[in-house]
């Protein structure tokens, strides 16, 4: 269980979230609500995971999202949803790269004078990253375990320098409320669901857990509630020692050197503050990078299982049992990336990692609503003994609060890139697109599987069990 826990915690740390994701979103958004909007979030998440837990009861899948909304919409719509996970979970996994290169680069510049490019540090990650994606998934793990224990502890400090130093001698509790993000809200919740992503990340490890049932509901309603109390306690602690009203504009002044969050942990806590913060959000950063890249691979070892994607990423290695052939597909397709935005010459910590990491988090938000839906069309066929509040209740009030989610995400993606109320370029509708593009590759590869491959296609989202379904198809092909 603390394996799996780990994996749904690191994915998004708190310093990660709010020393980088929140502090340049300050400026590229333009709002200091986040705190509430984490809240709203992990609410409606949690109302989710009802649903997403007890479906997790009856399929043990290592491509979750994937397998459920195959067997709650049907199969073509699980195979859209795929696509769409490997496209998110991939701008996710790459867009860390940025913000490892770009803080690093910086801190080894302010304290040893040495300039090192930020592509250079990347591919420093990218090879760290590369090795331990064909380990054991304990392994990991363990590294992840070190390296958030220490986060959360100095999390916790840091709030309490933030909130005993607040700017203009009292504390300020506007960005707990509505007018805050008024006009952004939508902005601010593709922030916040960006920042939850890997609370979900548990029955992707489910056929490697000892105890499935237990370890999934424990790892995701845990995962959600230390993430809420941590991102929002210190997104508020921070902006209050800031200053509520000047945060935006100081956020805004120092986008490209990382945002005013070290700044002012460095005036208000001392120059170890900022120090330590800084190399704990760097690791942090690593490990979250570790934990997406094994989600991913893990995706890409369901489809290659299921032969949605040639059978060659169903290969896992020997010694590890770890999916090799999807680790190293992820790893490409970073390296690709990390060698066009250097070439191009593309800023790393908004580009990079704030574009393509919101971008990626949306298209998690897409595949979350998907699920949502699914659960209820899945128990409306057989209950299998759950609740009417798990199969019933939940899912439906999660899809619709996700869905307005959604609504207002999309009708203010402009926002997200930072750009002005009715201002659009090219990344605005390419970004959403793409994720359409994928859905319906994925459609359509799915009808030509059911013409040409019945037996494959009938193991679409079944996971360990395809196999076994792939006879039974062939047996009944037979008896007709």
């Amino acid at each position: 269980m603390p394996s799996v826990i780990m994996f749904a915690l690191t994915a998004a740390a708190p310093l990660m979230v709010v020393g980088a994701l929140v502090s340049t979103g300050w400026g590229v958004v333009g709002t200091t609500g986040f705190p509430l909007a984490f809240v709203i979030i992990a609410i409606i998440l949690a109302v989710f995971s009802f649903g997403y837990v007890a479906m997790s009861r009856h399929i043990t899948n290592a491509g979750a999202f994937y397998s459920y909304i195959a067997q709650g919409l049907g199969r073509p719509f699980g195979v859209g949803g795929a696509m769409v996970a490997l496209v998110a979970y991939n701008l996710l996994q790459v867009g860390l790269y940025g913000a490892f290169g770009a803080f690093l680069s910086q801190f080894l510049a302010d304290k040893a004078g040495v300039n090192v490019e930020w592509w250079v540090l990347c591919l420093a990650l990218w090879l760290f990253v590369a090795v331990l994606g064909l380990l054991r998934v304990d392994v990991n793990s363990k590294v992840l375990m070190v390296l958030l224990g220490a986060e959360l502890i100095v999390v916790t400090i840091f709030d309490v320098i933030f909130l005993s130093n607040p700017a203009g001698g009292s504390v300020s509790f506007e960005p707990w409320t509505w007018g805050a993000l008024q006009g952004a809200a939508g902005p601010a919740f593709a922030v916040a669901v960006t920042a939850f992503v890997g609370f979900e990340a548990a029955p992707v490890f489910a056929e490697e857990a000892r105890s499935k049932n237990r370890t999934v509901a424990t790892a995701t309603f845990l995962g959600l509630a230390v993430m809420v109390v941590s991102y929002a306690i210190t997104s508020w602690a921070a902006s209050v020692s800031i200053g509520v009203d000047s945060t935006v504009k100081a956020a805004q002044d120092t986008l490209d050197t990382g945002g005013p969050f070290f700044p002012t942990l460095a005036a208000k806590g001392g120059a170890w503050a900022h120090d330590v913060g800084t190399v704990l959000l760097i690791t942090s950063i690593a490990a979250a990078a570790l934990s997406y890249h094994n989600t991913t691979a893990r995706y890409a070892f369901a489809l290659g299982r299921e032969r949605v994607l040639p059978a060659f990423f169903g290969r896992t290695r020997a010694r590890s049992g770890a999916p090799a052939s999807g680790s190293l597909f992820q790893t490409v397709i970073a390296l690709v990336v990390i060698v066009v935005f250097a070439i191009q010459g593309w800023d790393p910590l908004v580009n990079l990692f704030f574009w393509l990491g919101t971008s990626g988090g949306i298209g998690v938000l897409l595949l979350v609503t998907a699920t949502s839906l699914s659960v209820i069309f899945y128990f409306a066929r057989d209950n299998r003994g759950e609740g009417a509040w798990a199969r019933l209740i939940a899912p439906i009030l999660s899809t619709i609060a996700l869905g307005y989610v959604m609504w207002q995400v999309f009708n203010n993606f402009g926002l997200l890139l930072g750009l002005a109320p009715g201002q659009s370029s090219a990344a605005t509708w390419a970004f959403p697109a793409a994720y359409g593009v994928a859905a319906v590759i994925g459609i359509v590869w799915a009808l030509i599987l059911r013409s040409i491959n019945r037996q494959d296609y009938d193991a679409i989202g079944l996971g360990a069990r395809a196999n076994t379904a792939r006879i039974e198809s062939v047996e009944a092909a037979e008896v007709r």
